[in-house]
Order: C-alpha cells, then sequence, then structure tokens
C-alpha cells in the first residue's frame, strides 16, 4: 500500500513538474492523426466548390506525404480565399497551429496592389471570423515581400506553400520568400511545395504560371534545404502545357472560350510537382 501512495505521489509531482504531460492529448498516435484528418476532409463547413476540387488537388495524399501532425505549428504561404484552410485550421485547431501568412498591405505601394492584398487579407479574416468553431484559433500574420519574416526563428514544423512560386519569381521575391521559409523551421523541420510543372525551366518573367522542377529545387536548396523526397500526387500527364492563357485557361480559372470548356475539361488542372524539404538538424 505504500508502494502505491508513493507512485501515486510521484505521479503527481511529475505532472505538476511538466504541464505539458496533462494537456498532451489522449491519443496522438498516427491512426489518430490520420482520422482527424479525415473529419476535417469531410467537415461540413467546407465551401462544396472547394470539395469537388479535391479529385484534382489530393488534399489527403498530399499533406500525409508532407508528414502533416496535429500537435504542428504550420504555416501556410498566401492561402489566398483559404481553399486548404478550410481543412487546415480546423485539423490544428484543438492540439497545434495554423498561422494563414499573408502579404501586409501596408507594405505593398498605394494602387491596385495594395487594394489586392487587402482585399485578400480580408475576406480571409471574414471567413474566419464567420465560424469560429473551426476557425476560432487560426492566426492571419502579415509579411513584407520584400523582407519576408513568418515568425520567431526555428518556430514552426511545417511550412506550406501551393501554387505561388511562379508569383515570386515573376516579382524577383523567390529567393527571400526560401530564406524565410528555412528561417521560421525549426532544425529538422519541413518544407512542403506544390507548384505549377514546366516541362523544362523557364525564364523568371515566364506568363505562363509553370515553373520547372530544377528550378524549384535549386532555389529551396540555395536557401539551406535538402530535397528529401518527389511525389507526384499532383502529376496530371494529360497537361500539354501550351495553353494561349497559360495554366489559368484550365480549370478552375477556365480562362478559355466557351467553345473549348470540353476539351480543357478533360485535360483537368494543371500537372504539378509536389516536393518535401528539409531543413538539417544542427551538429
Amino acid at each position: 500500500m505504500k508502494r502505491l501512495s508513493l507512485c501515486l505521489a510521484v505521479l503527481v509531482a511529475l505532472t505538476a513538474a511538466c504541464p505539458l504531460l496533462a494537456q498532451a492529448p489522449a491519443d496522438a498516435s498516427p491512426a489518430s492523426a490520420s482520422s482527424a484528418l479525415d473529419n476535417a476532409l469531410q467537415g461540413s463547413w467546407r465551401d462544396p466548390a472547394n470539395v469537388a476540387r479535391d479529385a484534382h488537388r489530393h488534399p489527403r495524399q498530399t499533406l500525409a506525404f508532407f508528414g502533416i501532425a496535429p500537435t504542428q505549428t504550420v504555416i501556410e504561404i498566401t492561402p489566398g480565399g483559404g481553399w486548404y484552410a478550410e481543412i487546415l485550421a480546423p485539423y490544428l485547431r484543438d492540439n497545434g497551429r495554423y498561422v494563414a501568412a499573408v502579404v501586409d498591405p501596408a507594405a505593398v505601394a498605394e494602387g491596385k496592389g495594395r487594394e489586392y492584398q487587402q482585399k485578400s487579407k480580408t475576406t480571409l479574416e471574414s471567413k474566419f471570423a464567420a465560424s469560429p468553431a473551426q476557425y476560432g484559433k487560426a492566426q492571419v500574420v502579415g509579411y513584407d515581400p520584400k523582407a519576408p519574416v513568418f515568425g520567431p526563428a526555428d518556430s514552426a514544423d511545417l511550412v506550406l506553400t501551393f501554387r505561388n512560386v511562379h508569383n515570386w519569381r515573376s516579382s524577383g521575391q523567390a529567393e527571400g520568400m526560401f530564406k524565410g521559409f528555412f528561417a521560421v523551421l525549426k532544425p529538422g523541420a519541413t518544407l512542403g511545395v506544390v507548384e505549377h510543372r514546366a516541362r523544362t525551366d523557364v525564364p523568371a518573367d515566364d506568363k505562363s504560371g509553370y515553373v520547372g522542377e530544377a528550378q524549384v529545387i535549386a532555389m529551396a536548396e540555395a536557401a539551406g534545404f535538402k530535397l528529401a523526397e518527389k511525389s507526384e500526387v499532383n502529376a496530371n500527364p494529360r497537361d500539354t502545357k501550351d495553353h494561349p492563357n497559360g495554366v489559368w485557361t484550365l480549370p478552375p480559372a477556365n480562362n478559355h472560350d466557351a467553345v473549348d470548356d470540353a476539351k480543357y475539361k478533360a485535360i483537368g488542372e494543371s500537372d504539378r510537382m509536389t516536393l518535401r524539404f528539409v531543413k538539417p538538424r544542427r551538429d
């Protein structure tokens, strides 16, 4: 009886000394994490138009490839209208942290550019405010694209970017963005990149929206990352990559003549690279 009492006393002392033990999820197993991701994907709060794109964007397989877990701090870079935020923010709400990193409108020159960034930020914030049960703990942080900082150094477990690299290249900001990703990630943490894939290297001012896979890898490696693995989960061999309005010719933008609708619908969304990079651990 004395031995049992002693064990209980030690357990209480350990819990008091290490609050994280008391706060840890009761079930943090891979099976539990997988179930939580399925629940987020099947959430009734998701826009039906966004759900319809799952067949093209493969969110479950993509996020699993990037090694996402519900206890992580995840930063999504320029999430746009919140297609992935609808999945990520609820998934991370209870035991993790979701951060939407958007361009700070004040860091952009006055004019259409600032108006666009302000509208994007306001739209995302309004989306989160309208559904506190799902997005109440999501954070929106602004960054200066000329000198991007996404949070304290070595603080994030996962940085994600979906179809953004072409924009950074055309604006001359890609190098700084990748350096910013490297700085905010913990040693050993992951950068996940999905991008429209060109047949080969393309100029920085290319207007097609496609980028060479080797070019993206080179940018990440120049910032200090190591390529861990490639995935073909978002590949589309039907994409001929010679469309009159680049990637925006294809769904969901559908920037094409109505007479060609069936043609481009049959192709589907663009062929995309899916790359997982790792920030090396310090010796």
